[in-house]
This record gives C-alpha cells, structure tokens and sequence, in this order.
C-alpha cells in the first residue's frame, strides 16, 4: 500500500539551489517536503564537485608552498603519494558542511525524503526507496533543483579507474605520473592546473583555440602561461578520434589529425548534462528543450505557472552562488513575497591556479556597446604584497568608457582573484567613478592596492 502525505511546498534535490528553497519556503511559514536521491544533503556541490576539488586545490597550493619555502630541509613529495594522504582536511570539511546544512534543514522543520522522485502528475510526486516501496507526497507548489552530471562521449569508455570524469576523478588511489584532459572549460582547466602543480605531466586537449574562450584573452593568457610553466601542455583546435585504456598502463588517445597521446590516466570532462530525464516531467505537462534543459522564465517559473526548476536543470550560469539566489527567489515569486531587486554584475569565479574572476562587461564589449573603452591595468609584481606573498604572477584589468570616467568591468588572474573582484563589483552596483578608486585609501601592503594602480592607469589616459 502506498503512503501519502499533503505539503504546501515539494523540493526535488538538496543541492544550494533546492535547499534554498526549501529554507525560504520554510521561513515563510509552509510546510515543505525536501526530496534527496542519495542519503546525504548538499548535491554532488558538496560531496562530488565544488567542495572536494576546491580542497584538493587549497591542498596543492600549500604543498607547493611548503616546497618552496624550506631550502633548509632536504624535502620531496614520495613517488608513492596517495591522494587520500593529502587529503586529510577533505572528509573533515565535507562532513561539516553537509552537517551544518543538515541542521539547517532539521532547524526549519523541513521534512526529508530519501529516493528517486518521479512526478506522477502535476502536482504529484512519487518517491521509491532503496526497499522499493512508494511513497506518494503532493503539494500546489513544487520546486525541482536535481542539478546536473558529467556528460559521457559515445565515442570515449569510461570506466572510472582508468579514463575518470569529474565525479571520479577524486576517486584516484595515487597520484598519476600523467594525465590528458579532454575539455578547455571551468573544470578541465581546474583539474589540470591543480595536478600539473602536483608534478603531474598534463595535457589538455580541446576543440577551441585557448582554455576558457569566454574569459579575457589577457587572463587566460597569464593562466596558459602559469600552466606551462609547471609542465602542462594544452592542444587547442583539436578533435579525438578515440580514447582507449590499452588493457596494462596507460591511455591512448588518438587525434583526427593524426597525432597520438599516451598518459597514464584521463579525465574526461566536457560539460555536465541535467539530470531531467528519470523525473518524467512529462506527467506534469512539461518537456525538456532540445538540450535536455527545463525552459523557464525570469522568475524560474516553468510553463506549468506552479512549478519552478532552479539551478543546473536549466542550464547556464550554472553556478553555486547563483543556483543559491535562484532557488530563494523562486519560492518568493511563487508565494508572492517581496524578494528583492534583480542581481545586478554577476561575478564569475574560476578556480584555476592562478584563479580567475571577472565582473561586467570585457574591453571588447565596452567598445561594442559605447564605441570605446580606456583600460587600466595592475600588475601583482608592481605591489608590495605580491611581493611579499610570493603571488606575482598576477593581473588586475579595469575597464572603463571612453573618457575614462565610469567603471564598466573587472577582471582578475592570480591567487585571490575570486575575493578581490567583490571591490569592483560593489563599485559597479554604485556606478563608481574611477577616481573614487584613486582618492580613497587600501590597507598597506594588500592586493586590494592593485584597483588603485589600475585607476590611475587609467587616470594617465584621459584625453587632456
């Protein structure tokens, strides 16, 4: 027999968009229903994305650091290193995390659910656990934030010990003498930056010219730059005819054009795909885009007006932070509560080595959209703390109109990059002007100095 329960709000996945929701519909006094596939709350953000390979970054930067900073010590990373070795703080940080969120949830009364949801119609939910049995909940109002996973070539055979994705990856016992990397976006260039800093021999392969084509040309410059420099080597305009594991030691990866590649282990990550199709969508009136995508408006709102999707399900920015503020609107649209302006000047932060952030429009787009563009630029090596912190490969880029007046932009390569682009994005929301940047007084030595350096740049410029 199956159960069945009435709530004012139904929640599909716990990852930051659909805990989000969760809390706010809570907050605003529903009774909500919060639906998790595996046991844990935090998505794969948590447990198989953000969280993990941030540590593992933060992990390889210290490590590195540490090496460069004991010429006293004779010291060298074991051939043998096991990646759960340097690793210690993961499980710590995940568990904490995923409690934290735990609690929040418990604190606010939502009620949690664990298994395969499947809509059963428009306003039904059917819930089957690991005993198979059904459980059936309902509600006017539902939400569906069951985010996304690495899209798998046809033609590439994964198998998750030898040719990895992005989920699998950090699944690795030691750390590969060589690595290929199928992908030139945000978590290819991650992945092959973190473990090319480790001494791995990395080659990333990709059909577009440089890694991240959608950042500025200057920023992914230095990256490239910073890349080669600890041995990575990146192939751009290429296309993989194959990719096979040769049954003993190592990957062989086969261009178009002829060329080979042997590594010892590959990482295929080529974008991430929704994870729509096991809801059967369908019975609630809905149907995915030609990219397997849920459409929605302005407001995360589907075509069925009582049903939102928030998150990866609907494709880009597809990031944390906004996945976040998607789901919390949602259900503030939904119940008719007052939200908040629009997010004005989203940041975009890549975690790459060096990291990259960037905020409002490029040079190219200001010319584009006001005829001209004066651009102020810092260098981390011309401030005191980059010098000081041994962070000098790094550049700040400000972007101004053509008088040199009005703050347009910035972008940021180099450690700290994703904390430092909040200065400008708070000058945009305030329209700043550029030299509200030169007047005003940073802390003596901070790389926060370097938004001054960049005005006055800019400052020199001006048409007299």
């Amino acid at each position: 027999m199956t159960s069945s329960s009435s709530y004012d709000l139904i929640v599909i996945g716990s990852g930051p968009a659909g805990q989000k929701a969760a809390i706010q519909g809570a907050k605003a006094g529903k009774h909500v229903a919060l639906i998790e596939q595996t046991r844990e709350i935090g998505g794969a953000c948590v447990y198989q994305g953000t969280i993990p390979s941030k540590t593992l970054r933060e992990t390889a930067l210290k490590m590195v650091q540490f090496l460069h900073a004991t010429d006293v010590f004779d010291f060298r990373m074991r051939d043998d290193l096991k990646i759960a070795n340097m690793m210690t703080r993961l499980d710590k940080v995940v568990r904490a995390h995923g409690e934290f969120m735990t609690e929040q949830i418990n604190r606010n009364g939502i009620d949690r659910f664990h298994g395969r949801a499947q809509f059963h119609s428009d306003q039904e939910i059917s819930i089957r656990g690991l005993d198979g049995k059904p459980t059936m909940l309902s509600a006017p109002l539902l939400v569906i934030a069951t985010g996304s996973r690495p899209r798998v070539p046809d033609n590439i055979p994964i198998d998750h010990e030898n040719i990895l994705d992005s989920d699998s990856i950090l699944s690795l016992v030691y750390l590969p003498k060589s690595l290929t990397v199928l992908g030139g976006g945000v978590i290819a260039s991650e992945y092959a930056s973190i473990f090319a800093l480790l001494g791995v021999q990395v080659t990333m392969i990709d059909t577009a010219d440089r890694p991240l084509k959608f950042m500025d040309k200057e920023l992914t410059d230095q990256f490239c730059e910073a890349f080669e420099k600890t041995g990575g080597s990146y192939r751009g305009q290429q296309k993989i005819q194959s990719a096979q594991w040769d049954g003993y030691s190592k990957v062989i990866t086969q261009l178009e054009n002829g060329e080979t590649f042997e590594s010892e282990k590959m990482l295929v990550a080529l974008g991430r795909v929704a994870n729509v199709e096991h809801l059967n969508i369908q019975a609630a009136g809905l149907t995915p885009t030609s990219r397997g995508l849920i459409s929605v408006n302005d407001h995360c709102q589907t075509t069925a007006d009582h049903i939102y999707a928030v998150g990866d399900v609907i494709g880009p920015p597809s990031l944390a932070s906004c996945s976040m503020e998607q789901g919390r609107r949602a259900v503030c649209h939904a119940l008719s509560l007052e939200s908040g302006d629009v997010p004005e000047h989203i940041p975009m932060g890549i975690y790459t080595i060096p990291e990259m952030s960037s905020v409002g429009l490029s040079e190219q787009e200001a010319i584009d959209k006001f005829g001209g563009a004066l651009v102020g630029r810092a260098n981390f090596q011309e401030i005191a703390r980059g010098q000081i912190s041994g962070m000098t490969n790094g550049l700040l880029k400000m972007v101004a109109d053509d008088k040199g007046e009005k703050l347009l932009g910035v972008h940021i390569v180099g450690e700290g990059a994703t904390e430092l682009i909040h200065i400008g994005q708070m000058g945009l929301l305030h329209d700043i002007h550029i030299d509200r940047f030169v007047e005003n007084i940073f802390n003596f030595p901070t790389l926060a100095e370097t938004y001054r350096v960049a005005a006055l740049d800019i400052a020199k410029q001006r048409k007299k």
